[in-house]
Order: structure tokens, then sequence, then C-alpha cells
């Protein structure tokens, strides 16, 4: 079990609860399996908070903090690993707008088109504030 362990951990870094459920079927017992992880913890080869930091960075450019935030927690990280890794996602209002002027460049001519362009961001996870403030900062422009 440790094998297949070590294998899955060398191709990418896991969160411990779904190195949990990855291992579960090969797992003799729950004990045994919550000692592996365990040790591979204070082996420094399994660590939530080095998995959050590195799934922020791989995603940061592309979704908005409460949809980083959302997906964490579904991987099992705790609510204190995700606050230390969500800052070096950088400013989420930069992001949206980069985003924005990736997806659209210009501003919405009609309300469908800006509800289109809401809905987008809000489904990336943007914060209502950031949303606003890109469109804000689009009329001003």
């Amino acid at each position: 079990m440790r094998q297949r362990a070590l294998t899955c951990l060398a191709r990418r870094d896991y969160s411990r609860a779904e190195l949990h459920a990855k291992l579960r079927s090969d797992a003799e017992d729950e004990e045994t399996l919550t000692c592996l992880l365990d040790r591979l913890e204070s082996e420094h080869l399994l660590c939530d908070q080095r998995y959050a930091n590195q799934r922020i960075n791989a995603r940061a450019a592309r979704y908005g903090d409460m949809r980083l935030r959302q997906e964490l927690r579904q991987r099992g990280i705790c609510e204190s690993d995700i606050s230390a890794a969500l800052p070096e996602a950088g400013d989420e209002t930069q992001r949206c707008r980069t985003l924005w002027e990736k997806k659209f460049g210009a501003l919405p001519q009609t309300q469908t088109e800006r509800a289109k362009q809401l809905r987008f961001l809000q489904y990336r996870g943007f914060s209502h504030a950031a949303i606003q403030a890109v469109l804000r900062y689009g009329e001003e422009v």
C-alpha cells in the first residue's frame, strides 16, 4: 500500500482526503491507512498546505477566490490552510480584469451582453465587488 501511495504522490500532490479515498480499497483496515497517511505527513511527502498552494497557483488565473475556496474544501483542505494559501493567488480584482479582457475585451452594449459577462465571471467564482470593479473600470477607459 505504501508503494501505491508513493507512486500516486510521484505523479502529483494529493490532499490527505484525496489520497485516503484513493487508497481505501487497498487498505486492510482504516487504522492501517491512517497510520500510513500520518507517516507520509511526518516524512513531508504529504502536505495539505503544499497541495493548497499548488492548486491555487495553477488555477488562480482562471478562477475567483470563492471558486478556489470551494474546490479546496471539496478536496478536504481545512479552512486555515485555504486562508493561508489564498493570498498567493494575488488580487482578485486584477485577475478578474485580466480574464474579462481576454474573454470579452469590450464593454457590453446591451443588457443581454452585460448579463452574459456577469454570469461568466460569477461562474468563475469572482466576488460581486471584483466583477463590479472590472465593469466600472471598463466604463472609465
